[in-house]
């Protein structure tokens, strides 16, 4: 793995700089769920996974409160991550359909995936402060994914905390409205994509299916 990142992914573990989150995190990992009452969980900031020469870069939110925050992998144990993987693993991007642990042999190619928010909020509802905190490690991320060319917002929520980030850090002027499938031209030369994020909600509902992920994750690898 990239040495930068490394060190990154230390910092992005050992930080304690939001009470309100650090509160929720470890009152998620104590309470538990029923189903994950014998688990231990991870209970920390997550840090982002995969290939870190990578030229695409998918975006969450956060961790998932029962997910990643319990499995210690970010989009990982949960029923999100089961439609993710089985779209990463369709178009070749990840060497198999599923994402259960840390330690399940899951392997990204050509692509990293993170949250812009490495703990979960109450709520999945962060604080403007707690996302300025936290977009540290967010940029320090895309700065040392060199080859990095297209990110992939895996929900509207996502993809406004990635042109909150682009309007603070790299002078975004131009207004940008999530649509799935919308792609647009960010000011450093980055696309940045719009995706329904494959939540139960979204999949119940048909807003998102496999077919539908799996067609736009090809139109991204057109991209690179």
């Amino acid at each position: 793995m990239n040495i930068k990142i490394q060190k990154l992914n230390k910092s992005i573990i050992k930080c304690n700089k939001c009470s309100r989150l650090v509160k929720f995190r470890k009152k998620i990992s104590l309470e538990k769920r029923k189903q994950y009452i014998d688990q231990k969980y991870w209970g920390k900031p997550i840090t982002g996974f995969g290939d870190t020469s990578g030229k695409i870069l998918f975006v969450g939110l956060a961790p998932a409160a029962h997910g990643g925050t319990r499995t210690g992998r970010v989009f990982t144990g949960d029923r999100s991550s089961d439609v993710l993987y089985k779209c990463l693993h369709k178009v070749k991007i990840s060497n198999q359909s599923n994402s259960d642990s840390i330690d399940d042999g899951l392997k990204l190619n050509n692509a990293f995936i993170t949250t812009a928010i490495k703990c979960v909020p109450p709520g999945d509802k962060p604080t403007k402060n707690e996302i300025d905190t936290c977009f540290k490690f967010f940029n320090a991320e895309i700065e040392n994914l060199k080859k990095l060319k297209v990110i992939v917002a895996l929900g509207k929520i996502a993809f406004d905390a990635c042109v909150y980030f682009y309007k603070k850090n790299h002078d975004l002027k131009d207004k940008l409205k999530f649509e799935h499938g919308a792609i647009y031209i960010l000011p450093n030369k980055m696309k940045l994509v719009g995706c329904y994020h494959p939540s139960p909600r979204n999949v119940n509902t048909g807003r998102i299916n496999e077919k539908k992920m799996s067609d736009l994750f090809n139109k991204v690898l057109n991209l690179i």
